[in-house]
């Protein structure tokens, strides 16, 4: 009896992996697109395991080392094996009493679930068990069908245009959200794909790249997906939340004499070690010789100093990180209107895990008087509203000068660079794109802004404020409409 209900099982299976296989290749558009936005936000090279593989096309096209496939078919699995030896392809039921018992002590970068959660009994029982392949930066990412398109659905497969799945979970983004929450991922993102699956000449292009990103219109797309990082509870909390970490802090300074002794005076030691690298460039006072002198007079502090050979305060960022040695990278303005006292803010906030990417904003607190002009301010509002549509993540204030990121996501958003190209002069949108590209969780804390104490402001707002329009549209061809 047994054997013969083997059998039957395997009839079904095989007959599933074959028909998997066929509306695969039909369905090639909707398919295609799904792993274009994986090979958008997933680097190279990057360790992932999908949960739900199938024959591992999508694995294999993100280029992963290592790449793990979980799927409970056998017939998907023995075709994956002789498509991409170099998959490894593990026959597990996910929601089974040990489905990841062959991957003890292994963890990944990047996990996946594409179009599965709607087939799963119990979404939160699996998504908890993601915790033991994760570590404390593991990304995992949900795909999933938009609630609202069921009956479209289902008449497509009454019309034999797409596979027949049966009955599915139909889920809310905010119900996703909330069972990740449960688990213990934290949402970085979110966002649509899609108003037509289907490849329509010109048509299916233009709406799904254009009319699909638009607010209010995205929530008609066929997919959705959420991006999410792994966040241990406090009372298990990591090893690696518990270590203490070296810091670079990077000062790029033009025409800033008066304000480089109270900087050295001022930025606290900050984790295990703190190295603070000052960037000169193109001063018509004695900025570099003031800090040449108080090197000398400092043989304490571990200062370095470096003239900068390009222009711009990108070019001064670039270079400054460059030389870093801290696993911590952050960014102090010379101009002092943001206080050095206020850095260990920024690095409790990346070692405990409340973000990725610190950001500091200036339109919290009531500022000084002259620290910001009101035009100035009101583009501010007006672009931080646009870049936190663009990058999926709310972002107040996009051009303060503190920001801070680990020096590995850094070294990321450095091989992104081929992909956006040299095109920020002042360093924020390079380093607030790679990040979003990356999925970098973006966390913003308020700081007092004051009053500049020495010089004149090197900001010209009619210019910046006409290169700021310049990089949305930068931002939408590249981020937003890809």
């Amino acid at each position: 009896m047994k054997t013969k209900n083997k059998i039957d099982r395997d009839i079904i299976l095989k007959d599933y992996a074959e028909k998997k296989i066929y509306w695969r290749k039909r369905n090639w558009y909707y398919h295609e697109s799904i792993t274009n936005q994986l090979k958008f936000f997933i680097p190279e090279g990057s360790s992932i395991i999908e949960i739900g593989c199938g024959m591992g096309d999508t694995l294999s096209s993100l280029n992963p080392n290592p790449g793990v496939g979980i799927d409970k078919n056998k017939f998907l699995l023995e075709k994956g094996k002789e498509k991409y030896p170099g998959i490894r392809f593990i026959l597990s039921e996910i929601e089974g009493t040990n489905p990841l018992e062959e991957l003890i002590n292994q963890k990944f970068d990047y996990i996946i679930l594409s179009d599965l959660i709607g087939t799963l009994e119990d979404i939160q029982s699996v998504f908890e068990k993601m915790r033991f392949i994760s570590h404390q930066r593991t990304k995992i990412i949900v795909t999933y069908y938009n609630y609202f398109w069921n009956p479209i659905l289902k008449l497509g497969e009454f019309l034999n245009l797409k596979l027949k799945e049966g009955e599915k979970n139909w889920l809310y983004i905010d119900e996703i959200k909330n069972l990740l929450s449960l688990s213990d991922f934290q949402v970085v993102k979110s966002s649509s794909l899609m108003l037509i699956p289907k490849r329509i000449p010109l048509l299916s292009n233009f709406f799904n790249r254009y009319i699909a990103k638009l607010p209010l219109i995205r929530r008609l797309c066929v997919t959705g997906f959420v991006v999410a990082n792994y966040r241990p509870p406090d009372l298990n909390i990591s090893e690696e939340f518990e270590k203490e970490f070296t810091t670079t802090v990077l000062v790029p300074c033009r025409n800033e004499e008066g304000h480089i002794e109270s900087i050295l005076q001022r930025i606290p030691e900050i984790g295990k070690h703190t190295e603070i690298i000052f960037v000169e460039g193109e001063s018509s006072d004695d900025t570099y010789k003031k800090i040449e002198e108080l090197l000398i007079e400092n043989p304490a502090k571990d200062i370095k100093l470096f003239k900068q050979t390009g222009k711009e305060k990108g070019d001064a960022v670039r270079k400054g990180f460059e030389n870093a040695k801290g696993e911590i990278l952050m960014i102090l303005d010379a101009d002092m209107t943001v206080a050095p006292e206020e850095l260990p803010k920024f690095y409790s906030a990346l070692k405990n895990g409340k973000g990725e990417f610190i950001n500091g904003t200036r339109l919290v607190y009531q500022m000084d008087d002259k620290a910001m002009r009101p035009l100035n301010k009101l583009g501010n509002i007006f672009f931080s509203k646009m870049f936190s549509w663009l990058l999926d993540q709310r972002i107040t204030d996009t051009l303060c000068g503190t920001k801070v990121l680990f020096k590995e996501d850094y070294e990321k958003i450095i091989k992104n660079r081929d992909y956006f190209g040299d095109f920020d002069p002042f360093g924020d949108f390079d380093l607030l794109f790679g990040a979003s590209k990356l999925c970098l969780k973006i966390v913003e804390i308020p700081i007092r802004y004051g009053d500049r104490m020495y010089g004149t402001t090197n900001i010209n707002r009619f210019r910046d404020g006409l290169l700021l329009f310049k990089m949305c549209l930068f931002a939408m061809r590249k981020i937003k409409f890809v």
